[in-house]
């Protein structure tokens, strides 16, 4: 099998292209190496064997078109992607180039010279909007969504906020679309909070990683700065190893008579769901410390829930994930204390 990565130096990006080295197959990687840790990323999947390596830009359509139609890939994991909110609204126009023109350049490559391509593309929970419009109920550490007790399916009216959320769920609908209209084998998968080993995380990216990192700190270092949350830390997602997403990206590509032109939420879904108090909750038992932090207002169109509901994963492409919330939590801690942010 041929496989061609964008974005393949990212965290997504190099667990999929660990899978692929470790299962034999042809592999290609394409990326800037922008994303903070991506050269690490980069140097350490080169002990898995042997890729080729494209440095470029996303938004660069002669690169992008070259490179599919000389490899006429199998399958196109397309993950290249401006991934912050906060971004997109300090650079919309970069935003909307990266995601919106970026997506063209590989559906537009595909379609005329690499036809048969399956192109999976990794969009994200944000076409959702803010659901305010949702019945929440506080609780002690979360929130909770009464109407919805095993979360949000791909039925969920498409409400785009902000730049970023604009811009990935117009990359999604034209992969969608590209299926309909020029019968390409396009799988969108609308993640929710993913993390894992090899995601270098920073303040506005991989929150996960980022306050397990910001808790090590204080663990080391007492007199450390508070770090900020925003808003009561009330707010929740389900979590979902990386591995686990790995699994889901080649079930649903094994399936493609199934799975094509169809979208699907992707996360841990009600049982791996977790709030930020919740997370503290569980780093303070492991770490046997008190976390000190301050709270910032909410950022703008934030969700206060979204758990993925999965059961058209399951039931399409027989998938389901298989680490626990904790589990995950345990594994990657492991990882950020002893290399995380070294090699």
């Amino acid at each position: 099998m041929k496989i061609f990565i964008t974005g393949g130096c990212g965290f997504l990006g190099s667990n999929l292209a660990q899978y692929a080295l470790q299962s034999g197959f042809d592999l290609k990687l394409f990326d800037n190496l922008s994303r903070f840790g991506s050269e690490k990323n980069l140097n350490w999947l080169k002990k898995f064997g042997d890729f080729e390596f494209f440095q470029n830009d996303i938004r660069d359509d002669q690169a992008v078109s070259s490179a599919i139609r000389i490899f006429k890939p199998d399958v196109i994991l397309h993950l290249a992607g401006q991934v912050a909110m906060t971004t997109s609204i300090e650079n919309p126009r970069a935003d909307f180039e990266i995601n919106i023109g970026g997506t063209i350049n590989v559906l537009e490559s595909v379609r005329q010279h690499s036809p048969n391509s399956i192109v999976a593309y990794s969009s994200t929970n944000k076409v959702y909007g803010d659901l305010e419009w949702a019945n929440t109920t506080e609780k002690n550490l979360r929130y909770i969504c009464p109407d919805f007790p095993d979360g949000f399916d791909e039925k969920t009216p498409l409400e785009f906020h902000s730049p970023y959320g604009c811009s990935k769920g117009g990359a999604d609908q034209y992969v969608l679309d590209y299926a309909r209209i020029f019968d390409l084998k396009t799988i969108v998968f609308r993640h929710s909070s993913i993390f894992g080993i090899r995601q270098y995380s920073t303040f506005d990216q991989g929150w996960i990683g980022w306050f397990l990192s910001q808790a090590l700190l204080q663990k080391e270092n007492p007199n450390t700065d508070p770090f900020t949350i925003s808003g009561n830390g009330k707010q929740v997602r389900d979590v979902l190893f990386s591995d686990d997403l790995v699994d889901c990206y080649f079930k649903a590509i094994d399936s493609i008579s199934i799975s094509r032109g169809q979208a699907y939420n992707i996360g841990g879904g009600i049982k791996n769901s977790l709030s930020l108090l919740e997370l503290f909750e569980f780093l303070e038992n492991s770490l046997d410390i008190k976390l000190k932090y301050s709270e910032l207002p909410w950022r703008s169109s934030d969700q206060k829930v979204f758990v993925a509901d999965t059961k058209k994963s399951q039931s399409q492409f027989g998938w389901e994930p298989k680490t626990s919330r904790n589990d995950g939590l345990s594994h990657m801690l492991d990882w950020v204390k002893t290399n995380g942010m070294k090699s």
